[in-house]
């Protein structure tokens, strides 16, 4: 392992312990709304900023999944956590499927939020240079997150949102994720693969929807059960953190 331990913060201390890894648009700042609707006295819920985020702004590295999944397992080790869940979310559930393939014997289970596939995510044309522009343009960035949401959001949610966006990453590590969860393929590896997967997602996301899943996450875990979540796009933690604190709750708790 090649892993270091990056910025993290732990809420609870129950024995039933997960780890979260962030969307690409947000810091672990994003699972915030949630954290007052989870349990921490049957919970343990650790919150990590991947290289080039929040705490981690300055951190070099060579911003992949495959080190996401390093050093959240880095993370895990300084916890002294011998087994645990991986809560990810959108990037974050594709680096959550590397530390399964990296750890199987400690990941009890991945929980899925709006979350990237073993296989990536298929952008062309236009819409590859939108959302590689989205590093450099704020603008981009406003435009994927009002497309995620179903164009639903109103203009004071867009901009908070894109907002703490570019204050919380940095422009290279941002640009350079993207290769990574949008175009490594690692799917043959998950492929019949018997953990538990629970995938929850936003009824209003054209992007990571139910179709998604039921392509991809739901064809290669024969243990994955999916959520619709209502009135909910890409970032349910923030659209509606007491049903996604709800829904990790009653799967941990099982």
């Amino acid at each position: 392992m090649t892993g270091q331990v990056i910025p993290y913060d732990v809420l609870g201390s129950g024995p039933a312990r997960a780890l979260l890894l962030h969307n690409w648009f947000g810091d672990r700042s994003s699972f915030a709304p949630m954290r007052e609707h989870l349990n921490g006295e049957a919970f343990s819920y650790a919150f990590l900023d991947c290289r080039g985020y929040g705490e981690a702004i300055d951190a070099d590295g060579a911003f992949t999944m495959e080190e996401v999944a390093e050093d959240a397992l880095a993370v895990a080790d300084q916890l002294g956590w011998e087994s645990f869940s991986v809560i990810g979310h959108s990037m974050g559930g594709k680096a959550a499927q590397l530390m399964l393939l990296d750890a199987p014997s400690r990941i009890r289970s991945i929980i899925g939020i709006s979350a990237v596939p073993a296989s990536g995510f298929p952008l062309e044309g236009e819409m590859w240079e939108l959302f590689a522009g989205a590093a450099q343009t704020p603008a981009n960035r406003r435009a994927i997150i009002d497309n995620t949401t179903g164009g639903l959001r109103d203009d004071a949610w867009l901009d908070a949102m894109v907002g703490r966006s570019v204050e919380n990453s940095s422009a290279a590590a941002f640009r350079a994720y993207l290769d990574s969860w949008a175009r490594g393929d690692f799917h043959e590896r998950v492929k019949d693969n018997p953990a538990p997967v629970l995938l929850l997602v936003g009824a209003n996301d054209p992007a990571l929807g139910p179709e998604a899943m039921r392509a991809t996450w739901l064809q290669w875990y024969p243990n994955a059960q999916l959520e619709v979540l209502p009135d909910t796009g890409h970032y349910a933690p923030e659209e509606s953190p007491e049903a996604v604190a709800a829904a990790i709750e009653r799967y941990l708790g099982r």
